[in-house]
């Protein structure tokens, strides 16, 4: 995946923990007054967008031997960590590659609660401290490759990838990130048939989508929020 990558500083330390409604931690940017996660519930959010309406569904409409999946904004890398989980409960090898340009420091994403056991916290641990620019096996059926750049600059190559987990920051923060050119470069990336994943349900977000080439599909959101978006990439 050809990359350009620029000299980034880490992100700023206007950022707070917070408990959103189901107990789980989300970060809120004091900067963009904007959460990393729902508030409503932060894992129940994660699971139900990207976990049960995106990898989920996929492996439910076709079996393959190693998942590609791309993410839009590690963020406090729960999106990770829950598929990381779902990949060694389920024997599925999956292969992660992440954007993030403003990595969390060790002090703030050593303080979230998302980990349950002793083998989760190491498993987190894995994920954040995983080398960028590189692939890092991180359990027996889950690597992942974290690049530290903007979806502007990567460029990823073309029809390689099964899911899209889109997890930017909401279209009235970073506008840039929903721009119809940013989402073309995603439906590129995404092999025939690959399923295309964000908790954003905007009508300008799926008028776009659809004028790509997409098939959009609205569905119930998780608890708090009405919709979500989903959509495939014709075949």
């Amino acid at each position: 995946m050809p990359i350009v990558l620029r000299s980034y500083q880490k992100m700023p330390d206007d950022i707070q923990i917070i408990t959103t409604g189901d107990g789980s931690h989300s970060l809120l940017n004091t900067a963009l007054n904007e959460t990393y996660h729902s508030v409503h519930g932060a894992k129940r959010e994660s699971i139900h967008v990207f976990i049960k309406q995106g990898l989920e569904y996929f492996l439910e409409r076709k079996a393959v031997d190693t998942v590609k999946i791309f993410e839009v904004g590690f963020g406090t890398g729960l999106n990770a960590l829950l598929t990381a989980n779902f990949a060694q409960q389920h024997h599925q090898k999956i292969s992660y590659t992440s954007i993030e340009a403003f990595p969390l420091d060790e002090t703030i994403w050593k303080k979230l609660n998302y980990t349950e056991s002793s083998e989760d916290t190491v498993l987190f641990q894995r994920l954040h401290t995983a080398t960028w620019q590189a692939e890092n096996l991180i359990n027996d059926f889950f690597s992942l490759t974290k690049l530290e750049t903007t979806l502007q600059e990567v460029s990823p190559d073309q029809n390689v990838f099964d899911v899209v987990y889109f997890d930017a920051f909401a279209p009235s923060k970073q506008p840039e990130l929903w721009e119809i050119e940013m989402l073309q470069k995603v439906f590129g990336a995404l092999k025939p048939n690959g399923v295309f994943v964000t908790y954003c349900a905007k009508g300008q977000l799926k008028r776009d989508l659809k004028t790509i080439g997409f098939l959009v599909e609205t569905l119930a959101g998780p608890p708090g929020k009405k919709e979500m978006v989903r959509a495939l990439k014709n075949s």
